[in-house]
This record gives C-alpha cells, sequence and structure tokens, in this order.
C-alpha cells in the first residue's frame, strides 16, 4: 500500500484527515440546504422554524462525532489517545453534570417543549408563577426559558423547567390585543 494511502503513517493520516473534514463540511451545508429549502417552500408555515433549526445543529453536530469516531478507529495512532480522551470527557461530563443541573434540566425541558409544542408562539396561556396567577401571549420559547407577555405588558419568564411540569391553561385568542 502506498503511505499516502496507510493512516498509520503521517501523510496518509493527514490525507483521511482531509478527507473526513471535506465530507463533514459538504454534509453540514446539505443538511442547511436543506432546512432553508424546507423553509423557504413552506408557504403555509406549517414547519416550526424553531424546531427545525435545532433539529439541523444536533444533526451536524452528530454528522461531526460520528466522523471524528471513524477517523480515530481509522488511524491506529488514535486509538489509545481516543480511549484517554473518552475516559476524561467521562469524567468531565459527571463533574459538569452535577454543576449544571439546574440548567442542564432547562435545557432538556426547552427540547421537549420545542417537540412536543404544548404551546405556541402567540398562543395566550394561564400559569402560575411566582407572583401569583398570570395570564398571557407567549411571546418566544427558546432552550431555557419562555417569555410571556402579559395583558398589562409585562414580560414574565418563565424557565422551562418550571413550565414543563406545571399545568397551563391554553386561553382563546384575546380580541383586543394583536398577536406577535
Amino acid at each position: 500500500m502506498p503511505q499516502i494511502l496507510d493512516p498509520t503513517q503521517l501523510p496518509g493520516a493527514l490525507l483521511y484527515a482531509g478527507i473526513f473534514v471535506l465530507l463533514g463540511l459538504c454534509l453540514s451545508w446539505l443538511v442547511r440546504r436543506v432546512v432553508a429549502e424546507a423553509l423557504r417552500h413552506d408557504k403555509s408555515e406549517h414547519i416550526d422554524q424553531i424546531t427545525l433549526s435545532f433539529l439541523s445543529h444536533l444533526g451536524i453536530l452528530v454528522i461531526w462525532v460520528l466522523l471524528a469516531t471513524f477517523y480515530a478507529h481509522l488511524v491506529p495512532a488514535l486509538n489509545r489517545l481516543g480511549t484517554a480522551l473518552l475516559a476524561g470527557v467521562s469524567l468531565m461530563s459527571v463533574i459538569l453534570g452535577f454543576a449544571a443541573q439546574t440548567t442542564l434540566g432547562n435545557l432538556v425541558a426547552g427540547i421537549s417543549l420545542i417537540l412536543y409544542k404544548p404551546f405556541r408562539r402567540g398562543d395566550r396561556l394561564q400559569i402560575q408563577a411566582p407572583t401569583g396567577l398570570e395570564t398571557g401571549a407567549v411571546e418566544d420559547i427558546s432552550l431555557g426559558y419562555t417569555v410571556l407577555r402579559t395583558d398589562d405588558d409585562r414580560r414574565v419568564i418563565i424557565a422551562n423547567t418550571t413550565m414543563a411540569q406545571q399545568t397551563m391553561i391554553k386561553l382563546a385568542p384575546s380580541s383586543g390585543t394583536a398577536e406577535p
């Protein structure tokens, strides 16, 4: 086998790295292009932009992780390094998981709210907040929090773990206010 194609030699490892990076860039571009086309052709706005954007970012992350894993298995010199990195990442993820329980809880709750869609932007909700019973229109839903615009024009920001754990009442749209 020529040295340029041998993954155990530096030129071969670099060649395969270039191929994997090029493949990753092409696949990432393809995912972005498919998402852009889906949004462009959706005249009736049935596709939720937040969900589609989140899923495209998640898909691109999965593509790069899989390509890096395949590359590490292809190049024998990286097998031991990959094992050491995996052990280090495992330990670090446990430490970060304990340190960021609330943030990660909000992130997971945000993902479930975006995917399951119990409410959408513009829906009027009645929820129990620390300030009491609040009624307002959903202004924004992010991965960490949900923002309600109340009838008296206040912005109530609620963590997604709270939104996912409580019972909310979905109200009919208000006739006097314009929906966002």
